[in-house]
């Protein structure tokens, strides 16, 4: 087989992985990028053959990764990416055994997800100014991202029709294609009702093109992600909050966080946030813990009298 055989059989996985799996295209676009990584290592050691791909190969390439100074995160990323493209080679019969197997994924630091407290969601709320239509929106997309857990890009891309306010919940479209309806309380409701009576209208007036888009820029195009993370730390300078600590991202786990510790059931909570996995959803089992850790020491007698920064 020639050398074109790797990437002829990156290209079938790809293809595989958008057909039969439905998977997102930014999903995609990282596995090609870490799996061509890894056959840009297998043709400097001279592996040009898909099916003489071994064991030592992996190991070399994330010690490779590392000598470059990859984070552990990056290197377990891309792991998953290679593992995955080696279990499609051995379901196609390419690989006789799985190169991967055995192969241990790097340590990763155990990191909580950085939460905004009420108050705080309550400062960026009020930095939305509602005498303007940007203002309106910002407000509307805030307490949705809050109040309904959504991703960003489940954010920007909520069409119209996803949106029932009779019934109170959004229907949203979230990783792997997987659709799922989150409700929504009526804050959001009427933040959203507020952008969509009037200040949508106008903007979409601006609009070359129609379209569906719950959200539009000051040209009447669909939102972006990166048009909102620039808003959002606008927001945040405005309310005096580190911007650093303000993220799509940290709305969405304080909206998770906030759940639990009103007592919502974990499970719920996994189906809202529309995660696969319901360990994925226990990192915020933690988080909890430790909030109520700065309680006890805060206020509890046999406490030190005071919460850990």
């Amino acid at each position: 087989m020639a050398e074109a055989a790797l990437e002829r059989g990156l290209r079938e996985f790809l293809e595989h992985g958008a057909l039969e799996r439905g998977l997102a295209p930014r999903t995609l676009e990282a596995y090609a990028r870490d799996v061509r990584g890894f056959l840009g290592c297998l043709r400097a050691a001279g592996v040009a053959d898909p099916r003489r791909i071994a064991r030592r190969d992996v190991t070399a390439w994330l010690e490779a990764l590392e000598a470059r100074g990859v984070g552990a995160r990056s290197r377990a990323r891309a792991l998953v990416a290679v593992r995955r493209f080696a279990r499609f080679l051995l379901a196609t019969g390419v690989l006789a055994a799985d190169p991967v197997e055995g192969v241990l994924a790097p340590r990763l630091p155990r990191a909580l997800p950085k939460r905004l407290l009420p108050e705080e969601i309550e400062a960026l709320l009020r930095a939305a100014d509602p005498g303007t239509a940007l203002g309106l929106r910002d407000r509307a997309m805030l307490e949705l991202a809050y109040g309904a857990g959504l991703r960003v890009s489940e954010l920007v891309g909520l069409p119209l029709a996803g949106v029932d306010r009779r019934a109170g919940f959004v229907r949203v479209v979230g990783k792997g294609r997987r659709e799922r309806i989150v409700p929504v309380g009526e804050p959001a409701l009427d933040a959203l009702d507020a952008w969509l009576a009037s200040a949508r209208p106008r903007l979409l007036r601006r609009a070359r093109t129609a379209t569906d888009a719950v959200f539009l820029t000051q040209r009447g195009a669909p939102m972006t992600r990166q048009n909102f993370f620039v808003r959002l730390r606008g927001l945040a300078l405005r309310a005096g909050l580190p911007r650093r600590r303000v993220s799509p991202h940290a709305l969405r786990h304080s909206f998770a966080t906030d759940l639990l510790e009103g007592g919502a059931d974990l499970r719920a909570v996994q189906a809202m946030l529309g995660h696969a996995d319901l360990a994925t959803t226990q990192i915020y089992t933690h988080v909890t813990r430790t909030r109520l850790r700065e309680t006890v020491e805060a206020r509890h007698p046999r406490g030190s009298g005071r919460a850990r920064p």
